[in-house]
């Protein structure tokens, strides 16, 4: 039994399917990147697994089923969303909240905010309202990588942080081994040397559950076919460049990835996530064998 297993999650708006049938188990320990195009139901399946909506199927927090999270499951999960929420108080009651709510620790917020560059002190009475984008993003990261959790979730983390503050998130993510992570990103090369496992979603379901682990030696490669929905000729182009052949029609694509390029490969891939019809990647073998 895994930290989180999902079976059978199902979640419509009115009669559309952003979730559909979708089954997935994460492990203790387990760090996910979670790609797909917009709308593969990324940001919902978050929402499910915080309670936030109503849902059809089982989504089990340590083997414990519950439709509304109850406050000592939700204490164990820190959660940073895409868009920050319209929050109208000061900065400074919100960081109490979130060390008297939530656990995250004073000093860890004062030396979190630091590394990504934001000085607390000096914007303590502002509404969280009225700050950019930037430094709503860099408080909400810090309030949840100052909290002791067993899972962090993250929606586009980075979209909204200035390149230097991308590269020490990145590395402030690398220093927590002490819990799972289930990371959406557009950008999987910035993430691909954090996660063990990639996880694609498209309509709802999974399409695609990569082990990245040791067993990938150097020299062996990786055997991959995909179809597009139509011949997109930059996509068509990137592909050639990495040694694909394709049919005549141009929408089928044949070829072999060395193992270690794996993740970089798949950042690729989910730049065009709503152009792959199917895909299969198979396990490394020795190159010439």
């Amino acid at each position: 039994m895994g930290l989180i297993d999902i079976k059978g999650l199902t979640k419509r708006f009115e009669r559309r399917a952003v979730l559909d049938e979708l089954t997935l188990s994460i492990g203790a320990g387990d760090r996910i990147a979670l790609i797909g195009s917009n709308g593969a139901g990324k940001t919902t399946l978050f929402r499910c697994l915080l309670g936030q909506y109503r849902y059809q199927g089982d989504v089990k927090f340590d083997g414990a089923t519950a439709v509304r999270r109850d406050v000592d499951m939700l204490a164990r999960i820190a959660f940073v969303p895409q868009l920050p929420p319209p929050l109208r108080l000061p900065v400074a009651d919100l960081l109490r909240l979130a060390e008297q709510g939530a656990g995250a620790s004073r000093t860890g917020m004062q030396d979190i905010s630091g590394q990504l560059g934001i000085d607390l002190d000096e914007i303590r009475t502002r509404p969280f309202y009225k700050l950019s984008g930037g430094q709503k993003q860099k408080i909400l990261v810090t309030i949840a990588l100052a909290r002791d959790t067993d899972l962090l979730i993250f929606d586009e983390p980075t979209a909204n942080l200035d390149p230097a503050a991308r590269a020490v998130f990145i590395d402030l993510l690398a220093e927590r081994k002490d819990c799972s992570m289930l990371i959406a990103s557009h950008r999987l090369e910035e993430v691909a040397s954090l996660v063990n496992r990639v996880i694609e979603l498209d309509r709802g379901a999974v399409v695609l559950d990569d082990s990245v682990v040791d067993r990938l030696k150097a020299g062996e490669l990786r055997e991959c076919r995909l179809g597009l929905t139509d011949p997109h000729p930059t996509f068509a182009a990137a592909l050639t460049d990495w040694g694909f052949a394709q049919t005549s029609e141009g929408r089928e694509f044949a070829g072999k990835i060395p193992s270690g390029d794996t993740l970089r490969f798949l950042g690729l891939l989910s730049r065009y996530a709503s152009l792959i019809e199917h895909l299969s990647l198979d396990t490394g073998k020795k190159n010439g064998g």
